[in-house]
């Protein structure tokens, strides 16, 4: 899926910067009085987009605005899709694990996760943890977030979850590497005051 849309994005903006590079271009050698193709609509500074008759000739017509309303809030709507999408970071849905036997086992990315999250919260000064499997089946990586509470020691929680958390999740998986990318907030708490 992650592959298939980077190749999306690129398509869809290398077209739109072609798009935009050639009729820009193109305007603005009209707008500079330099020559341009037989066929471009302006051929020269003080050319219109729309002349008064093609801008009035559907006025009269029932179906043109909704026509035009509806196509202009589909891109608009198609244009919010890919924004989002650009946000979204895919979850692994599956990790395989060697069994030792020359066969291939598949563990569920949520079960993983989860796991990994139990083992997270249980560490001294973690308040609450979430994990989120990313990356391919054979090589899947994970994003970790940590609410550590006022009195914990960001080194110690970091050390802690590398040594046991994830060193649990690498030796039950059979992986080599586990990539983390760790995020650490204190919970909010109140000021205590000091007589």
């Amino acid at each position: 899926m992650t592959r298939v849309l980077r190749r999306v994005n690129r398509i869809v903006l290398a077209l739109a910067g072609l798009l935009l590079l050639v009729v820009g271009g193109a305007v603005l050698a009209a707008g500079l009085d330099l020559s341009v193709p037989s066929w471009w609509p302006w051929s020269g500074p003080d050319d219109v987009l729309l002349t008064r008759s093609q801008r009035q000739r559907w006025r009269d017509e029932g179906w043109w605005w909704p026509v035009v309303i509806a196509v202009l809030g589909l891109v608009v709507l198609l244009a919010l899709w890919w924004l989002i999408a650009q946000f979204r970071r895919a979850r692994l849905r599956e990790v395989l694990v060697d069994s030792g036997d020359g066969e291939e086992a598949v563990v569920r990315g949520r079960a993983l996760e989860g796991v990994l999250e139990a083992d997270a919260a249980a560490q001294e000064g973690v308040a609450r943890a979430r994990v989120a499997l990313t990356g391919r089946r054979t090589a899947p990586r994970t994003r970790v977030a940590l609410q550590l509470e006022p009195y914990a020691s960001p080194a110690d929680a970091l050390t802690t979850l590398s040594a046991q958390a994830l060193g649990n999740a690498r030796t039950s998986a059979g992986l080599s590497a586990l990539p983390t990318e760790a995020r650490l907030r204190a919970v909010k708490h109140r000021a205590r005051r000091v007589t």
